[in-house]
């Protein structure tokens, strides 16, 4: 296991991620044993069906911003993947980005046939192409190309068009975040170096309360597939996501950030976090974690010790990680 990472930064907004309590917080990630942090940042969309988007200057973290943030997280000897994000202003999952396929052709007043595919992919090329070209000068080791984009990933072609324009401009590590159970949608991922999927699965039981050696024996199904899904295309895997709320029951449903009706648990957390690095420690096919997430900015203690959220910061599994991660 090479990648021992934290995703930073996906919380922040314009004028975030350059305060000195940004820096603070990649401090203290540092100082739990990470190397490596994806810098994730968003851009949006207005809806799903949206064939254009572009740079809000409201809120988006500005160039200079995430180049603050990188040269932050390597001062402090991390390694840095740079993951750009697509998300709906309406809040639709990103997954569900997509358009009807049509069995005749739609021309526009000038008679040119309007295809929404190539619009939309024409925008995200150019999205991707304008941070990979940040992530080249700036040195990060890898950068990710997408995350959770369901309704995209059919769109071989493009997809594969996309990653060589990309490699023309950047000269790093590519990698594109699937979704978990979703991974074998992704026909292309031989044109990247590694396999991302955020590895939400379910280790605990809907009543919660599980022990570590329950949630860690559930760990069997997942590990088949993708030992089986690194086989296939030659390319290990990196958990680009994976996390669970400090909450009784989330372990059952560790992508869940709807129900804080849910008890405060720092069990529950710790457990999943520890089976997970208890069952992929010895994989060959397995490079590493990026855990769901670290605060651009860490809370007052008071304010942690109430949190049921992904956060880790002063609880049980910070500890739990600290000493995993000295030992390693």
């Amino acid at each position: 296991m090479d990648i021992k990472g934290f995703t930073y930064g996906y919380d922040s907004r314009k004028g975030v991620l350059s305060r000195p309590e940004a820096k603070a917080s990649v401090a203290r990630l540092a100082a739990v044993g990470c190397n490596y942090a994806a810098l994730a940042f968003t851009v949006t969309q207005e809806r799903f069906s949206s064939s254009r988007f572009g740079f809000d200057f409201r809120f988006c973290n500005t160039d200079r911003e995430i180049e603050t943030a990188i040269a932050n997280i390597k001062a402090h000897g991390m390694k840095v993947c740079l993951k750009p994000m697509i998300n709906c202003e309406d809040g639709t999952w990103r997954a569900h980005i997509s358009f009807p396929e049509r069995e005749f052709p739609v021309y526009d007043a000038k008679g040119n046939v309007i295809s929404y595919w190539n619009e939309w992919f024409s925008c995200y090329t150019a999205f991707m192409l304008h941070y990979a070209e940040i992530a080249e000068y700036t040195g990060c080791e890898m950068l990710c190309i997408g995350c959770e984009m369901i309704g995209t990933e059919r769109r071989e072609a493009q997809w594969r068009e996309l990653i060589e324009k990309v490699r023309q401009v950047y000269h790093g590590l590519l990698v594109y975040n699937a979704n978990h159970g979703k991974e074998d949608n992704v026909a292309w991922f031989d044109a990247l170096d590694y396999i991302g999927t955020s590895a939400y699965y379910r280790i605990g039981s809907p009543q919660g309360g599980d022990t570590l050696e329950a949630m860690t024996a559930r760990w069997e199904g997942p590990k088949k597939h993708l030992r089986e899904l690194s086989e296939k295309f030659g390319k290990k895997i990196i958990f680009m996501e994976i996390g669970c709320r400090s909450a009784e029951k989330c372990a059952s449903m560790p992508w869940d950030f709807v129900h804080t009706e849910n008890a405060r648990s720092e069990d529950e957390q710790a457990n999943f976090y520890e089976s997970a690095l208890i069952a992929m420690k010895d994989e060959d096919f397995f490079e590493g974690f990026f855990w769901w997430d670290w605060p651009s900015i860490v809370p007052p203690e008071e304010k942690l010790k109430e949190d049921r959220g992904f956060m880790i910061c002063g609880k049980k599994t910070e500890r739990l990680l600290t000493e995993y991660y000295s030992r390693i």
